[in-house]
């Protein structure tokens, strides 16, 4: 049995996370650059667990036939179980959290759009091996304000998406009430808070960049940099 103690988050112990739940549409200029609908409450999806990619793992791999497009997100760690708590109750909220990462939420956007075409679900757009790309743990003292940093991503060193947290349409007590009303959160839970605008596709031989300043300075431990690679693997995307 896992024993998750606050403070004490490894990389080891987020791939014994029970679920990484992912708030989608956070970002009103990342809504009208997908045409999508803004969401009248928090709308979220899971992520499997597997598709977690630590550092120094390895490339991110591109399936063959896919679409793929990166997603820069604040990610939360959370230390304790969480049912039923208050939308409005902030100091609830920060005290569920245990810790911070950076994450890329990686996405093939062909499979994605075809879902919403169809309305079929979106876990293979979301699920493949590799498609979640975390930094180092954050301590939560190095993030004094979740809602105020400043989150980057480039692609072959070339700014790609650059805004601040400040933006976010629902923030973190909201996002934490509304998930926990629905399906209780766990220690160890990982929640990924949305992506600003910029997404957009990233081909074998990119490498990605990613990272969190907090008035101006580079936070070392936020820091992600990956590779894209190829994949060898038998799956080829093909129409549902």
């Amino acid at each position: 049995m896992l024993v998750f103690k606050r403070g004490l988050t490894t990389m080891a112990s987020l791939k014994k996370a029970g679920k990484v739940v992912c708030i989608g549409r956070n970002y009103a200029d990342h809504i009208a650059e997908l045409n999508s609908a803004k969401p009248k409450q928090p709308f979220f999806f899971l992520k499997p667990t597997s598709s977690i990619l630590t550092p120094g793992q390895g490339p991110v791999i591109r399936p063959r036939g896919i679409d793929l497009h990166y997603e820069v997100e604040l990610a939360l760690i959370l230390g304790k179980q969480v049912r039923d708590l208050d939308t409005k109750d902030l100091k609830g909220a920060l005290d569920a959290i245990d810790s911070y990462a950076l994450s890329i939420d990686m996405t093939a956007r062909n499979v994605q759009n075809e879902a919403k075409k169809k309305g079929l679900p979106w876990s293979i757009a979301k699920g493949f091996d590799t498609f979640l790309p975390m930094s180092n743990i954050i301590s939560k003292s190095s993030i004094p304000d979740p809602h105020n940093i400043e989150l980057y991503l480039t692609v072959n060193d070339k700014v790609r998406q650059q805004d601040s947290t400040e933006l976010m349409l629902f923030r973190i007590p909201q996002i934490l009430g509304d998930i926990s009303k629905v399906m209780t959160l766990e220690a160890g839970d990982i929640i990924l808070t949305g992506t600003p605008k910029g997404v957009g596709p990233v081909v074998p031989g990119d490498v990605m960049r990613a990272g969190i300043r907090i008035n101006g300075k580079e936070l070392e431990e936020a820091k992600i940099e990956v590779n894209v690679e190829e994949s060898t693997g038998a799956y080829e995307y093909a129409e549902t």
